[in-house]
């Protein structure tokens, strides 16, 4: 019995370091794929233009378009649930949905929730009838009905001033403004923009502000306490929106300018006829004047657009240059980064592939001890699992680690030749297979989010090539990483295959996918430098352009045949490499 006591203690510590090590494994697991969680997003369904339901029955509105563009940079999946304002509050507070997309901030809320960084500012304006004795100031409300909308930052900011008049709260602000057109409230508090939106289109013309900015608020992403990684994931993804501009795009197609104030046509007239007169007879002046200058200046326009073009085609052949050192620079740094990180990343791997093995013999070891406890005793608990379950997920588990750990090695491997510095000359005999192969895992993580399926062929014996295999595999990196950006949804495949013709002396590597194609006037244009269809997408027209240079001084070619809407083809030639006899 204490033999046996001893053997459980131990076992039991070799049993608390296998599972430590298959967190890890199942840390490793879900990094290579597991289902990615959906961020339920909440709001208000009547809170136009920042979010509402539009006549489809979809989400829309300035918040809904920022949460999709920063969903779609972080990679993140999103699902809306737009209802009222109160509800959606305490959605949040129960778990229900995990983020409200725009919440007003104050010193009480955030007690309650944690705030992203504000992604606009939001206005109040006191709305009344247009026949109602005009106010100047916050403090004229007093004592009057006033509508508001229930649990909005407003109702907050009375309550807590100690508003002395009588509140009417309604579900949304398109309701308060409702009340007061019909006469039922003096007042109504609503932010000043959407109040314009929802007078402009309820058409509530007997409505008008008549005092602007009565607080302002910084409109945030809110999550509960605690949750600061997706509050994080909003801030970065926001911050990314800005640097691109495609936050000000959005900012400017929801909340900018409702409409401009209309002019009266007897002020145009009277100013057209100030101005105009003067004006055309100044221009006769100018029409005569011109006409004896115009021949000059075409002449001079003609010499100046050919200095113009000449300078702007050594501007560009000089801007590509800057680029490309700029990224043989970053490449650099990369390399020295990547070195680093690798040493850190092989230690720990280095023990699980040392330390499996040794507990892979000591389960065997164990388990025949085990088996004849388990045959005289029956089965019993080991490791929170029953011993006739455990014997057969023991072994399985072990060899899932150490494949996970060999697999974090090639990894890590391929990263650092990949980003290596090489300057030396392209006379190396290189297996295009290989270099394919390596490009493939490099750029998994990017295959396995664009596409479900990914197919490749590599060719049997096929002959090397002479060359720089870093390029080369620079090249396909490229390659793929395009036409995975190509694909409009995971349906879509990519094939990819490396073969032989004889005929021609030469090794091919053929890459098709199914995406949208590219127009036949952009097709002769693409290894053009700074010429990009993903400007938008931070593109800058070089990635192809360097990599058809690369190709052409190892002595290939680099083709692209398209057809729009059915997909593209890129096929890369190299000459093979035939070792000349010697005399």
């Amino acid at each position: 019995m204490p033999f046996l006591s001893r053997f459980a203690a131990t076992l039991f510590m070799a049993m608390a370091a296998v599972a430590c090590l298959l967190s890890g494994a199942a840390l490793a697991d879900t990094l290579q794929g597991t289902p990615q969680k959906v961020i339920i997003v909440g709001g208000d369904r009547e809170y136009p233009p920042y979010e509402f339901i539009d006549k489809n029955g979809q989400p829309s509105g300035y918040n809904v378009e920022l949460t999709r563009a920063i969903a779609d940079v972080m990679g993140m999946k999103v699902e809306f649930r737009l209802t009222g304002w109160a509800e959606v509050r305490t959605a949040l507070q129960t778990g229900k949905v995990d983020v409200l997309q725009g919440m007003s901030y104050s010193e009480e809320r955030s007690r309650e929730v944690d705030f992203s960084l504000p992604h606009t500012i939001v206005n109040h304006a006191i709305f009344a009838r247009r026949e109602s004795p005009m106010i100047n100031t916050f403090d004229e409300i007093e004592g009057k009905v006033v509508a508001v909308h229930r649990g909005g930052i407003m109702h907050d900011y009375l309550v807590k001033k100690g508003f002395s008049g009588k509140l009417i709260l309604t579900a949304t602000p398109a309701d308060a403004l409702r009340l007061l057109a019909a006469g039922k409230t003096d007042f109504a508090i609503v932010a000043i923009v959407p109040g314009m939106y929802i007078i402009r289109e309820l058409k509530l013309t007997n409505l008008i502000p008549v005092v602007r900015n009565v607080a302002t608020h910084r409109y945030c992403y809110a999550v509960n306490r605690g949750n600061e990684e997706l509050i994080s994931r909003f801030n970065e993804g926001l911050a990314i929106l800005r640097k691109t501009g495609q936050y000000q795009a959005i900012y400017e197609k929801w909340l900018g300018v409702l409409e401009p104030n209309r002019v009266e046509w007897a002020t145009v007239t009277r100013y057209a006829a100030i101005v105009g007169i003067p004006l055309v007879l100044l221009l006769g002046g100018f029409a005569l004047w011109s006409r004896t200058l115009h021949r000059q200046v075409a002449l001079r326009t003609a010499d100046l657009t050919r200095e113009i073009a000449e300078r702007r085609h050594a501007e560009e052949e000089l801007l590509l240059n800057q680029q490309q050192l700029v990224q043989a620079d970053k490449m650099a740094a990369l390399g020295v980064l990547v070195s680093g990180v690798a040493h850190e990343i092989n230690n720990p791997t280095g023990l699980i592939l040392l330390e499996v093995p040794i507990l892979r013999r000591f389960f065997q070891d164990a388990s025949k001890v085990l088996e004849r406890y388990y045959q005289e005793n029956g089965d019993f608990t080991c490791g929170g699992l029953r011993y006739s379950r455990m014997r057969e997920e023991m072994p399985r588990s072990l060899e899932k680690l150490q494949e996970a750990g060999k697999r974090i090695k090639r990894i890590v491997d391929d990263l650092k030749d990949f980003a290596r510095r090489d300057d030396t000359a392209s006379n190396d005999t290189i297996d295009l297979n290989a270099v394919a192969q390596a490009a493939v895992r490099l750029v998994e993580p990017s295959i396995r989010k664009a596409t479900s399926r990914f197919s490749t062929e590599y060719a049997e014996g096929l002959p090397t090539v002479r060359g720089n295999a870093q390029r080369i595999e620079q090249v396909l990196v490229n390659l793929i990483i395009n036409a995975c950006q190509a694909l409009p949804d995971t349906g879509r495949g990519i094939e990819l295959a490396t073969l032989y013709d004889a005929s021609r002396g030469a090794v091919i590597f053929r890459l098709r996918d199914e995406g949208s194609g590219i127009s036949p006037e952009h097709l002769s244009r693409l290894t053009d430098p700074f010429f990009t269809t993903k400007r938008d997408m931070g593109g800058t027209g070089l990635g192809l352009s360097v990599s058809a240079g690369i190709v052409k001084e190892h002595g290939g070619t680099l083709e692209f045949d398209s057809t729009p809407g059915s997909g593209t083809t890129v096929t890369l030639t190299l000459p093979e490499y035939r070792k000349e006899n010697v005399t």
